[in-house]
């Protein structure tokens, strides 16, 4: 089992910047394939951005590509969103969730579907004022 807790979230001007951390406990996240989604009211989960768990292949969501990144400090056991140039389309819970590598379908058709991830943070808040 991983648990996984978020933090960072908060309010911030357009423009503005946050770092959003995802901390695990209970297994090593340099296992696990990981991943950033968010949740605007009345909307469904939508992917932002995947980390593979080897860090050979990251992928972002069009509509952050360029203003948000992520990372992971497996030393730490934490992985990070790193979000600029914010938005207010960008206000939204965000989430970080994980499944373990190995999988028998291909990481490249799957990263971005909500479904496919076992494990969940409680999400964070992220607002962006105009």
């Amino acid at each position: 089992q991983v648990q996984l807790v978020e933090s960072g979230g908060g309010l911030v001007q357009a423009g503005g910047s946050l770092r959003l951390s995802c901390a695990a406990s209970g297994r090593t996240i340099s296992d696990y394939n990981m991943a950033w989604f968010r949740q605007a009211p009345g909307k469904e989960r939508e992917f932002v951005a995947a980390n593979r768990w080897s860090g050979a292949d990251i992928y972002y969501a069009d509509s952050v590509k360029g203003r948000f990144t992520i990372s992971r400090d497996n030393a730490k056991n934490t992985v990070y969103l790193q979000m600029d140039s914010l938005k207010p389309e960008d206000t939204a819970v965000y989430y970080c969730a994980g499944y373990y590598k190995y999988s028998t379908t291909a990481y490249s058709s799957i990263y971005y579907r909500p479904t496919r991830y076992d494990y969940w943070g409680q999400g964070t808040q992220v607002t962006v004022s105009s």
